[in-house]
């Protein structure tokens, strides 16, 4: 748009737009951010259609060229209508309905004829701004959401402006301090108004995919990994320094059912009586720490191995521990948590002696990875029979990792049907998935009970604000197998193929991928330490966004009233003290309102010491005098001299400024020039 104004001055356009033309242009190009907003949550056909109809009515607008009728409007709703039908399935629920409030945005800007199409296209749009936080809560989200309503109250305000063609600079001001104006009344509606819950609250087929968490694992039909740098959690330790980050091992979802490609969690066959229970049994003293859990849309609730009590999440979301020592939530995580909890890194769980139950972990498909149910008969032969045996199975397997050629990589390729014997015996190569699920096959092939967990392991410390943070690319599977006497123990074999995962020494690094990828990448080339801490202070601000402003939850507000003396806070104590608040409020703006009232208007003050020097050198007026007519009575009887002439000039840019379309000097101006006047001497009889 602006290259098109740019193009048409140099044609020898005039140099300035009819206002219409400029409003509209102006109220487009707001739209049009606050669409770009919404990109990356909206087909790309909705992204696309909304630009061709922003470009097609900015056209019509710098040639003056009529609205399209009623048939072009009917025929791109019909077809946004069906556009949106097969994308989603459907014209309701959230993605059908964001697809169609975007899209009717730009759509309405095709009939923005008088004001009262501007007052719906504007409101229009401030909804459209709401959906956003549908997506996303950021820090970046809240400060692109910020320009776009600054953009949308300029407009507004300039909508309400008289004729003539008032700067669009000018609204702007009037909109930045409406806005500061309102700033404490929100930030005490923020503090105190009930918090109530946010209105926001697949299969893949692309053999790619991205680190993280899902409620199953599907072995080998990811041929590249990319790690993703997104936060997980912080973690923030009562303890200044943290355990070592080997010892971090964030416990997520456990697979104990395996089909031959995809592990699932356990659903057992047997009675609730011959079931297997948690028996966790912790060892030396607890860790205590904190969790500031990033939304997950899942139930998960992640605690260090291992926690002995349920933490407390907001909103009385209870959360509950299975058999297997997962922590689940009553309901998923949609926003940002923050809870307590206590670990000991040292424990055991699990029975100590076999139990039928332990024959759910013992289970293989049929048909499956023959050459690795024959390695495992072959180990069988070489360390005997029986659970004494186990120990020594499981550290010649780990030792097979070692020796055996194996490589921990992002890029293993599609596997084919046999997975574990794909690893075991041709490709030698997998990240952690692959690891984990081809060692747990070879520890049941081998009779002795096994089951992959997943979660995070291992972090790295914030240096700005010192919280331990957990990547998406953290994301980890490791195995347990039941050993007689000591229960489940945790052994991860990627450790055995690959050291430097374990903890935050060493890791894989995906390449960068984009403009911006690239760009921080050559920027953390030539600068590693600087690339480095603005990161860490982006994140550091970030987190204290999450701690100040998301996590600001109903306890926060009871909290608050406690603070200011309230012994119990309840809601009605909340309820008190907002309408007190609001009355308050209410009533300074009607002293305001009154004390603005009465006072004397700036300009007609400063004519007034104006005309009462005047009068001191028999210049005689009244209250009814305008400068121009005050100057002129002044050259009649003081004459011609310099000192008249600049005075006389002065009173003629003061009713410029004032009646003027461009005076070209402010009030604030005009009052300093007149403390440097010099004035004439008063005519001698």
């Amino acid at each position: 748009m602006l290259n098109a104004l740019r193009t048409s001055r140099a044609a020898g356009a005039p140099p300035s737009l009819p206002r219409e033309t400029r409003d509209t242009l102006f109220v487009l190009a707001v739209i049009a951010w606050v669409v770009a907003l919404q990109a990356a949550h909206i087909p790309w056909w909705t992204t696309a259609l909304t630009a061709g109809v922003l470009a097609w009515r900015a056209r019509l607008a710098l040639r003056a060229a009529p609205l399209p009728g009623w048939p072009w409007r009917l025929g791109l709703l019909l077809l946004t209508l069906g556009a949106t039908f097969a994308s989603h399935g459907t014209l309701l629920g959230q993605e059908a309905g964001v697809t169609l409030v975007v899209v009717l945005l730009a759509l309405k800007t095709l009939e923005l004829r008088a004001r009262r199409d501007a007052f719906v296209v504007f409101f229009l749009a401030f909804f459209t701004l709401l959906t956003h936080f549908f997506y996303s809560q950021s820090l970046l989200t809240a400060a692109g959401i910020l320009v776009a309503l600054l953009g949308l109250l300029t407009a507004l305000v300039n909508a309400h402006m008289p004729v003539g063609q008032p700067p669009l600079s000018q609204a702007a001001r009037y909109a930045a301090g409406m806005a500061l104006m309102g700033a404490p009344i929100m930030l005490v509606l923020f503090l105190l108004f009930p918090r109530l819950a946010p209105l926001w609250g697949t299969p893949n087929t692309d053999p790619s995919g991205r680190s993280g968490l899902s409620d199953e694992m599907r072995v080998g039909e990811i041929a590249q990994l990319a790690l993703d740098d997104s936060i997980a959690l912080r973690v923030r330790f009562d303890d200044p320094r943290p355990p070592p980050a080997g010892l971090l091992y964030f416990r997520g979802p456990v697979f104990g059912s395996f089909d031959g490609r995809q592990w699932r969690p356990l659903e057992s066959g047997f009675p609730r009586e011959q079931r297997l229970t948690a028996q966790l049994r912790p060892r030396g003293e607890p860790v205590g720490y904190e969790v500031t859990l990033e939304p997950n849309r899942r139930p998960w609730v992640f605690v260090l191995e291992a926690a002995t009590a349920a933490p407390e999440l907001p909103g009385g979301n209870r959360v509950r521990m299975s058999e297997a020592l997962q922590w689940t939530a009553q309901r998923p995580i949609n926003s940002l948590v923050r809870y307590r909890a206590q670990s000991h890194l040292d424990f055991g769980h699990g029975p100590l002696e076999a139990q039928i139950g332990l024959q759910d972990y013992l289970q293989l498909p049929p048909g499956f990875n023959p050459r690795t149910l024959q390695l495992a008969q072959e180990m069988r032969r070489q360390h005997g029979p029986g659970p004494a045996a186990a120990p020594a199975l499981v550290n010649a397997a780990l030792e097979r990792l070692r020796t055996g050629g194996y490589r921990y990589t992002l890029e293993p390729g599609v596997y084919g049907r046999h997975t574990a014997d794909e690893f075991w015996f041709d490709r030698k190569a997998g990240f952690c998935e692959h690891i984990a699920s081809g060692f747990a096959v070879l520890m049941r092939a081998m009779d002795i009970p096994a089951r992959v967990v997943t979660g995070y392991q291992g972090g790295e410390t914030n240096t700005v604000d010192g919280y331990w943070t957990v990547r998406q690319r953290d994301a980890h599977a490791w195995t347990e197998v039941w050993l007689q006497g000591q229960g489940w123990v945790r052994v991860d074999p990627t450790g055995a193929v690959f050291p430097g995962r374990i903890g935050s020494v060493q890791r894989l690094q995906a390449p960068a991928a984009g403009f911006a990828g690239a760009f921080a990448g050559a920027l953390g080339n030539l600068n590693p330490t600087l690339t480095a801490q603005l990161r860490a202070t982006w994140e550091a601000v970030n987190n204290a966004w999450n701690q100040w402003v998301l996590d600001y939850t109903q306890g926060s507000q009871l909290e608050l009233l406690r603070a200011l003396g309230f012994a119990s806070p309840s809601w009605q104590d909340l309820a008190t003290v907002l309408l007190g608040v609001v009355v308050g409020v209410s009533l300074l703006g009607a002293l305001w309102a009154l004390w603005e009232r009465q006072r004397h208007d700036p300009w007609l003050r400063l004519l007034r010491r104006a005309r009462q020097r005047l009068e001191r050198l028999g210049v005689a007026s009244d209250e009814r005098t305008p400068p121009r007519e005050l100057a002129q009575r002044m050259k009649a009887q003081l004459g011609d001299g310099p000192a008249v002439q600049g005075l006389a000039d002065w009173l003629l840019r003061l009713e410029a400024q004032r009646y003027g379309r461009d005076s070209g000097s402010t009030l604030a101006q005009l009052r300093r020039e007149f403390r440097r006047l010099a004035w004439p001497v008063r005519r001698r009889a």
